[in-house]
């Protein structure tokens, strides 16, 4: 079973201090987003109301105390007035009447009682193997909070990355559309002189009609990032800062088989499956426990005070007294209609799905860390190419401009080099952005992603130049 203690840099990240920075950078906003977000906040409630159960499945092995008292009054008479004669006990003319009155509340006779009681369970396996159950469960819930920060960590960045993205795009959008402006308005120059035909114009001015309608779109798709990158803090963050140019890119760190070893050895996802795992196997035993018996110790301890009867103006009873009695019980379950079997068979069914889910969760860990890691090399060697695809596209638009004005080439070749161009940036700005994020993937996939990696990171980013 994999040990607790490694998740204390995760649980922590709350408390790390964050170097304060100028502006809306990374950390900045994952600090936000700490305080902020919602689903964080609502993944340590769970965690913290589920850790409850932890204390009341100790509680049955602990001692229960209670104190309990009493008061009553006892009062009696006849329902109605009624009127008895005294005779002379020697003539035997009545001398006398009595009236008995209504019943009252007054006089009445008073009694009270308090006692205290302990009780305390010596052999109860199956409430032992329960308060194990709920540690392991505990764990389990710890490993899964752990993993929800580490989510919030590829949330905020990717949140943070997506608005990057998105007026890089944009700003590629403007260059291509005020290029298309100024071949527009340079064709309809040339035409007006008779250098070219109207077909030419017609040609520009569509090209220049779909790069405006490309621009208003990526400025919607901005906005949208923009909004959901405040979703998870709760600010606006009109101005954030942009990644440097020299930003490296390499290959991922090791060898595959380092980064399966690491994953297995760190993946909370496995860590969570085991310690699910271990629960359902305590509480398989204190399903069999069921059938054992339970022996636990009672004591009380009271004091009595009732008041005297009063008959014929003689006082009956009452008094002070003390009760005190401690005692061994035994329980011997034999017969439950079929339920304590039945929950047996149902928790071997829950250890057996655990199994399996343990099993499937290694499994996905195994094809996921070897897709991220794969995606990592892949993306340095796609960055490369896409730097490449830049250069012979200026080269191609060069030569393609230059063969337009000496009448070797057309409009139409022209607007095709540009677009070419201007789709190699966009294509190499996506490349970049998806490196950042799947170096990121890999180290969560992994288990090994902390704030010190937002750090590094954000020490590579800039003031967006204005």
């Amino acid at each position: 079973m994999r040990p607790i203690g490694k998740l204390v840099g995760i649980l922590t990240l709350c408390s790390i201090n964050f170097s304060p920075s100028f502006g809306d950078d990374l950390v900045t906003i994952l600090n936000l987003a700490l305080e902020n977000d919602p689903t964080l906040r609502q993944a340590k409630a769970n965690y913290r109301a589920n850790r409850e159960n932890v204390i009341q499945s100790q509680s049955t092995l602990l001692p229960s105390f209670g104190l309990q008292a009493a008061t009553t009054r006892l009062t009696s008479g006849p329902s109605s007035s009624r009127y008895m004669d005294i005779p002379n006990p020697i003539t035997g003319e009545v001398v006398s009447t009595r009236v008995m009155n209504d019943h009252s509340f007054y006089p009445g006779i008073n009694n009270h009682n308090w006692g205290v009681g302990l009780n305390q369970s010596i052999l109860n396996l199956s409430n032992w193997y329960n308060f194990q159950s709920a540690q392991a469960n505990d764990r389990a819930a710890a490993v899964n909070l752990a993993s929800q920060e580490q989510d919030l960590i590829m949330r905020v960045s990717m949140a943070y990355f997506d608005v990057l993205r998105a007026q890089e795009l944009l700003d590629t959008n403007l260059q291509e559309e005020e290029a298309a402006l100024t071949s527009l308005e340079q064709t309809e120059q040339r035409e007006a002189v008779g250098l070219v035909a109207i077909t030419d114009v017609y040609d520009a001015q569509a090209a220049y009609d779909l790069a405006r309608n490309t621009t208003i779109l990526q400025r919607d798709i901005l906005q949208a990032r923009y909004e959901g990158l405040e979703a998870l803090t709760g600010n606006a963050h009109p101005l954030i800062e942009v990644l440097r140019e020299d930003f490296p890119i390499i290959a991922a760190e090791g060898s595959l088989t380092d980064w399966e070893l690491q994953a297995d050895n760190s993946s909370f996802a496995v860590a969570a499956a085991e310690y699910n795992l271990d629960a359902t196997r305590k509480t398989l035993r204190a399903r069999k426990s069921a059938h054992l018996p339970t022996i636990d110790v009672s004591g009380f301890y009271g004091h009595i005070v009732t008041a005297p009867i009063v008959n014929q103006g003689i006082e009956i009873g009452g008094g002070a007294s003390d009760r005190t009695q401690i005692a061994l019980n035994l329980n011997i379950p034999i017969y439950s209609g079929g339920a304590t079997n039945s929950r047996r068979r149902a928790a071997e069914y829950q250890v057996l799905a655990a199994q399996e889910s343990l099993e499937f969760t290694k499994r996905q860990l195994t094809q996921n860390i070897r897709n991220a890691y794969r995606r990592v090399n892949t993306d340095v060697l796609v960055i490369a190419q896409r730097q490449q695809s830049i250069t012979s596209a200026q080269s191609a638009l060069d030569a393609t401009e230059l063969g337009a004005e000496v009448g070797t080439r057309n409009i139409v070749e022209v607007l095709l080099a540009r677009q070419n161009l201007f789709r190699a940036l966009r294509s190499y700005a996506d490349a970049r952005f998806d490196y950042v994020i799947d170096s990121l993937v890999l180290k969560q996939v992994a288990g090994i992603l902390t704030p010190q990696d937002v750090i590094d990171l954000n020490e590579w980013l800039q003031e967006a130049e204005s």
